[in-house]
């Protein structure tokens, strides 16, 4: 018993497990709208793209945060430029843009002279975290959520039907660019506990595990963020018992929990849809 207890009696595992929290809840609650817009890749796209952003802004001795928002929405705002003036899927150009300026940022890196750690950028350092980056993470987690749930209705008709929401007299256009900088604003909230490799996990798994068991939205926010901030509780407890990397423990359980998700969902898993497909035909 004192074993399975020793993870809680020390700080930095208490600040890992609340940043977990935090960090889990707000990318939980953005997946649900990424999912279905259909932009998981682009949250891949932008988490590739803020590392020039953040090694500029380093340079500059700017904060963090805005290198990395304005290179994530230059990588939105640069993918849209060329679908449109080109024969180009956005696809394909979300895969040109996010490599190019990933490559530059890891070339920048090598040039800047700065205390970053690579690996940290990468992969996130959410047992290393200090108060302040507490304090600053779930500052910015917390008005992140505010404004997407205070706009959830917008955003939902958005997602779901974009030629609606402009009948409806919704700038689309503005809330376009809002989600994308809400994304760009969660993947840098997230930077420092899983990186920018695993964050892009974070910003799909929770949405596709409440995608598969409810067809209402609201309750899909509920079941999304319920399962994120389990991964990383669970994540950051287990990672200290067998000694492993925090953010892939926590990645892993994600995946763990929407692997048991997509085999046993009650409606949409695996072993219901033959059950379904035989009623239906049937009938």
């Amino acid at each position: 018993m004192e074993s399975l207890l020793e993870p809680f009696q020390y700080s930095f595992m208490i600040r890992a497990m609340i940043v977990g929290i935090a960090v889990g809840a707000v990318c939980a609650v953005l997946s649900c709208f990424l999912v279905l817009k259909g932009w998981s890749l682009m949250g891949d796209a932008i988490s590739h793209a803020v590392l020039p952003g953040i090694v500029v802004a380093y340079a500059l001795r700017l904060p963090l945060a805005l290198g990395a928002i304005a290179s994530g929405l230059f990588c939105a705002i640069a993918t849209g430029f060329i679908k449109t003036h080109s024969r180009v899927k956005e696809d394909t150009v979300m895969g040109v843009v996010f490599t190019g300026l990933f490559a530059l940022g890891l070339v920048l890196f090598t040039k800047v002279p700065s205390d970053l750690h690579l690996d940290h950028i990468l992969f996130g350092n959410i047992l290393g975290l200090a108060t302040g980056d507490l304090r600053d993470t779930l500052i910015v987690a917390g008005l992140t959520l505010a404004i997407i749930l205070t706009l959830r209705r917008d955003l939902l008709l958005f997602c779901f039907d974009p030629g609606q929401a402009r009948t409806l007299g919704l700038r689309t256009d503005l809330l376009n660019y809002l989600l994308l900088s809400l994304l760009a604003v969660t993947i840098v909230v997230s930077l420092k506990a899983v990186g920018i490799i695993l964050v892009i996990a974070m910003l799909v798994t929770p949405g596709c595990i409440a995608y598969l068991l409810t067809d209402r939205f609201g309750t899909m926010l509920w079941i999304a963020t319920a399962s994120a901030v389990f991964s990383s509780l669970f994540g950051v407890y287990i990672s200290f018992i067998i000694n492993a990397a925090t953010g892939s423990c926590i990645v892993l359980t994600q995946t763990l929990i929407f692997l048991v998700t997509l085999v046993l969902a009650p409606r949409h898993g695996l072993l219901r849809r033959p059950r379904t497909q035989t009623a239906t035909a049937l009938r």
